[in-house]
């Protein structure tokens, strides 16, 4: 499966380059699957619906399912977190998975930047960010520097890069 990961620092713009890749990659007519990794316990259900209720119950796995779409949650229940390479298993065949997140995963990545975070950059310390994507123009880096609204030119790079 190829994958690709978006990572960078919180309000770095990882989630907005996420969903204009999504949009720019699909419109050139490739499937495209996302994982995205929060630091904390991420809700999906809201109390009082029949599948929280489910899950408060002491469920494992919740399925939901409609004519429109279903879902899979799975409860940890104490156990530790999946690896991402156990996660990617669980996802259909596509042309592409984006990552967001899992900055220290050994995957591919571009790194959103916007300089107003203050926050330094990572790809000077981690070998895996392949590009930077970035709303000023950081010098002295030894992988090539995209502006982060230049989303067509970043997707022609991820793509080339995973060999679409």
């Amino acid at each position: 499966m190829r994958v690709y990961g978006v990572t960078g620092w919180k309000n770095s713009g990882k989630t907005t380059l996420m969903e204009r890749l999504v949009t720019e990659i699909t419109g050139r007519g490739f499937s495209v699957s996302t994982v995205k990794h929060a630091h904390h316990a991420t809700e999906i259900d809201h109390e009082g619906r029949d599948s929280y209720r489910h899950r408060q119950a002491g469920a494992r796995e919740v399925l939901v399912a409609s004519p429109v779409r279903w879902a899979l949650m799975h409860e940890l229940r104490e156990a530790k977190e999946p690896p991402l390479a156990e996660l990617l298993t669980k996802l259909s065949p596509v042309d592409l998975v984006l990552i967001e997140g899992y900055k220290r995963e050994p995957h591919p990545k571009v790194e959103a930047h916007r300089r107003e975070t203050g926050r330094p950059l990572l790809a000077g310390e981690n070998a895996s960010v392949r590009a930077v994507a970035s709303n000023a123009a950081p010098e002295g880096l030894s992988v090539p520097v995209f502006h982060l609204d230049d989303v067509g030119t970043i997707a022609d790079f991820i793509l080339k890069e995973v060999g679409l």
